[in-house]
């Protein structure tokens, strides 16, 4: 697959979805208590779709098929978990990503956040990784490259000595939920995919409080930390601009 690029009237529908996508994951978070279910968060997230009259873009993704319309990675849980009964308690970190087709087009994000009273290493390692991808999203523009972006949380989080998953990457995204140019949270300035006007991507930092390494669990989705030390997990959906670039999904 080539890397695509985005008319500036398919970059408006995208803004559009974008926007849609921000407020219902700031719903999904801010029902994330002790308490609640994953499962719980599965069914508002249906709900708010409908409100909002989009369509989920993770539900029957993949092989096997994704069978839901978030992905909810608790503690040690990475990427992709699928949401089940087990109820959220005090000190969890939550990671809740979600992607949404609107007009055609689809965007993605996602946000980790802590439920009740989290402990002081949980939150600066979600602090860190937040910080990470701010820091990645000001090396976008224009002519620079992959490698700028994941040099950029590399370089952060190494300060930390937190584990950068290496085997999960962020993406391109638009036309479908998964384009090229892959995009890696470590690398090497001036390498890469060079960014071009009109490109949109999905910018991802996975950062774990120990090693990077990583398992795949029996139902073929769920990815968590092989040493289970927890994970933290943001990400938004970005178009290059002529000077710049453009957060769609805030």
């Amino acid at each position: 697959m080539t890397v695509t690029i985005k008319t500036p009237e398919e970059i408006k529908k995208l803004r559009q979805g974008g926007k849609i996508l921000a407020k219902i994951l700031k719903k999904l978070g801010a029902a994330a208590k002790p308490g609640v279910s994953t499962m719980d968060l599965e069914e508002l997230s249906k709900k708010l779709m409908a409100e909002y009259k989009v369509k989920p873009s993770f539900f029957g993704f993949g092989e096997p098929a994704f069978p839901a319309t978030i992905c909810a990675s608790n503690n040690e849980g990475i990427v992709h978990c699928i949401p089940n009964e087990t109820k959220l308690k005090d000190g969890d970190i939550l990671g809740i990503d979600c992607g949404i087709w609107h007009e055609g087009l689809c965007t993605d994000a996602a946000i980790t956040v802590g439920i009740g009273k989290i402990s002081a290493e949980a939150k600066q390692l979600m602090e860190v990784t937040k910080k990470s991808l701010t820091l990645a999203i000001k090396q976008i523009k224009p002519g620079n490259t992959v490698g700028d972006i994941g040099y950029a949380v590399q370089s952060y989080v190494d300060k930390f000595g937190y584990g950068i998953v290496r085997g999960l990457v962020g993406h391109g995204v638009g036309y479908e939920v998964h384009e090229e140019p892959r995009i890696p949270n470590f690398g090497k300035p001036n390498t890469g995919e060079v960014l071009k006007e009109g490109m949109v991507i999905a910018v991802e930092p996975m950062i774990t409080l120990g090693d990077y390494a990583f398992d795949v669990l029996e139902n073929g989705w769920d990815i968590v930390t092989k040493d289970r030390s927890l994970a933290a997990h943001f990400e938004h959906t970005i178009a290059v601009t002529k000077r710049g670039c453009e957060v769609l999904t805030k």
